[in-house]
């Protein structure tokens, strides 16, 4: 019997489902740059078992599916404790902030919200700031700055950063050193449990 690799850390930027209104936001959505999963997809992955008794769960949100994160979460088992970090995105080329969409005020930010499982993770150092400046990459590319601050935060724990991204050509993989990774674009991906009816990318 496959022994499964228990995690202290689950980092994730799920590939959400978002309804657009116009064939230009179509265009712009993250459905034209990879496959999106639906809540329901989502929720049915089998993250617990990856997951220590005792665990921490640090995922990204956006203002429009806030909520939905927020569901996900306790779909896999945590509980919502706080905004851990926000990304305040600058443009790629020049100093100034980035102007996203947004169907009300146009987005530069996203979060990662920490939940918990189990008892807290102690802090190794108490002055991990909450808001990092970085510029965008790619579509989908969170700054590497992240993974920095969630080691410096809770130590060099067994972690995971699911729905990673590395194919050729794209994020290279030395940005997860130290971290598994599980993702139908990442090369390296660790078997999830059960991963045949649940895989990123599979039919339902």
């Amino acid at each position: 019997m496959k022994v499964v690799q228990k995690y202290e850390l689950i980092y994730a930027d799920p590939p959400w489902e978002f309804k657009v209104w116009s064939q230009k936001g179509r265009g712009r959505s993250a459905d034209s740059h990879y496959e999106t999963m639906p809540l329901d997809r989502l929720k049915a992955l089998p993250v617990a078992a990856i997951c220590a008794k005792d665990c921490v769960l640090l995922l990204w949100a956006t203002a429009p599916g806030l909520s939905v994160a927020l569901e996900l979460g306790v779909a896999w088992g945590f509980a919502y404790k706080r905004v851990a970090f926000v990304w305040i995105k600058k443009n790629r080329n020049n100093d100034r902030f980035f102007t996203g969409l947004g169907y009300y005020t146009r987005s530069n930010a996203e979060w990662v919200l920490l939940f918990t499982k189990g008892k807290p993770l102690a802090r190794v150092r108490k002055d991990v700031g909450q808001v990092v400046i970085a510029k965008v990459g790619r579509h989908s590319q969170k700054p590497a700055e992240i993974r920095t601050r969630i080691v410096d935060l809770f130590g060099d724990r067994p972690r995971v950063e699911l729905f990673a991204r590395s194919r050729k050509g794209f994020f290279p993989n030395d940005e997860y050193r130290g971290w598994d990774v599980f993702g139908n674009e990442v090369d390296g991906s660790i078997d999830m449990p059960y991963e045949e009816k649940c895989k990123v990318g599979s039919e339902s």
